[in-house]
C-alpha cells in the first residue's frame, strides 16, 4: 500500500465550503492513469489535479481528471492548483508568473499577492474556436425542459472552445436557467441531428444588474452528464469562450469584455464568482483570460495498493 497526500480547495471563492471543490495531489509518485483516474472518482469531486515534475518549458506537469475521464484542460483545477502549490511553496511566495505542462500545451497563470500571500491568479487560455451550431430551437427548448421562448433570440446555440469545446445556451432570465433540466435523450438527438457532440453545455443569461466592479454579470449554470458531472459549481475552462462569445455577438462592449463576472453554483449551494477578461483589437480577440480566488480548506491521506 501507498500513502498519498492531498490538499482540499475550493476554488473561485475566499469562503470556505463555496465555489468548486478541488483536490490537489502535489506528490503522487510513480502512479498510472487508471489510478489516478480511480482516485478521482473516489474523491467524487468534479475534477482532482495529480503534480508532477516538469517535461518541458513548463515549471510543473499537472494531470486533471474528472470522474469520467482526463481532460486537457481546465480552469477551477488551474486556479485552484496555484493556490495549492503557493501554500506548499512550490511556487515562491511573490512569484508574478507560473507556467503549466497541460494536455494542451504549456499554460501562464499571472499570481497577485497580498501581505506575503497569493490573493488572485489570471489563468490565460488559447484563443477561441467557434463550431457547429444548433438550429433547431424548438426541440432543443424541449429537451433542456424550457420553452422556445427562453432561449435569447439574438445568439446562436453554439459550439465554443479556448482549449475544451462547450455548447453555448443564452436564455432570457434567471429563472429559465435555474429551470433547464436535460433530457439526455433528447438532448443527444438534437446534437446529433446538428451534427455535433454531446457535449458539456452553459446555460446563462445577462438578466439582472451587474455586481459590484463588474462591467457585466453573467449568471449561469454548466451540466455535463457526459462527463460524470450531473452540474458543474464553477467551469473556468467555460468561462474563457463565454466571454469571447459575449462579444463576438456584440452582448458586451469591448470594454466590458475586459470586465465580466460569471456568477454559477448559486442553485447548488456553492456561489462561485468567476472573472473574465477579453482582449481584442480592430475586432479580433487577442487575449482569452479567467480568474478567481481560492481558499484552503482541508487536507488529508488517501491509502491506495501500490501499482
Amino acid at each position: 500500500m501507498i500513502t498519498l497526500r492531498y490538499l482540499h480547495v475550493d476554488v473561485f471563492t475566499n469562503q470556505p465550503l463555496e465555489g468548486n471543490q478541488l483536490a490537489v495531489f502535489p506528490e503522487p509518485g510513480r502512479i498510472d492513469t487508471a489510478t489516478m483516474q480511480a482516485i478521482t472518482r473516489e474523491m467524487n469531486f468534479s475534477e482532482c489535479t495529480f503534480i508532477f515534475p516538469p517535461t518541458g518549458s513548463g515549471d510543473i506537469k499537472m494531470r486533471i481528471f474528472t470522474p469520467g475521464e482526463e481532460l486537457p484542460m481546465a480552469g477551477h483545477p488551474t486556479i485552484g492548483s496555484t493556490f495549492a502549490l503557493a501554500a506548499e511553496e512550490t511556487i515562491a511566495p511573490g512569484r508574478t508568473d507560473f507556467v503549466f505542462e497541460l494536455g494542451i500545451g504549456p499554460t501562464p497563470v499571472s499570481l497577485e499577492w497580498r501581505d506575503g500571500r497569493l490573493s488572485f491568479a489570471w489563468m490565460t487560455q488559447p484563443l477561441p474556436k467557434f463550431a457547429g451550431v444548433i438550429t433547431d430551437r424548438t426541440s432543443f427548448a424541449g429537451a433542456i425542459g424550457v420553452e422556445a421562448a427562453d432561449l435569447a433570440a439574438d445568439a446562436p446555440i453554439q459550439v465554443v472552445s479556448c482549449g475544451n469545446p462547450f455548447i453555448f445556451v443564452r436564455l432570457a432570465t434567471r429563472t429559465a436557467v435555474d429551470a433547464v433540466t436535460v433530457d439526455r435523450k433528447a438532448f443527444t438527438r438534437c446534437c446529433q441531428d446538428a451534427g455535433i457532440e454531446a457535449l458539456p453545455t452553459f446555460f446563462f443569461t445577462t438578466d439582472g444588474k451587474p455586481e459590484a466592479g463588474a462591467a457585466q454579470t453573467v449568471y449561469s449554470r454548466m451540466l455535463a452528464p457526459t462527463f460524470g458531472i450531473a452540474e458543474d459549481p464553477a467551469t473556468g475552462s467555460a468561462c474563457g469562450p463565454l466571454g469571447c462569445y459575449l462579444i463576438r455577438y456584440g452582448i458586451v462592449s469591448p470594454d466590458a469584455a475586459r470586465n465580466v463576472l460569471n456568477l454559477q453554483g448559486v442553485q447548488m449551494k456553492r456561489p462561485s464568482r468567476i472573472h473574465i477578461s477579453i482582449d481584442s483589437k480592430a475586432g479580433e480577440i487577442t487575449r482569452v483570460r479567467v480568474g478567481g480566488q481560492s481558499v484552503m480548506v482541508g487536507h488529508g491521506e488517501l491509502t491506495i495498493p501500490t501499482v
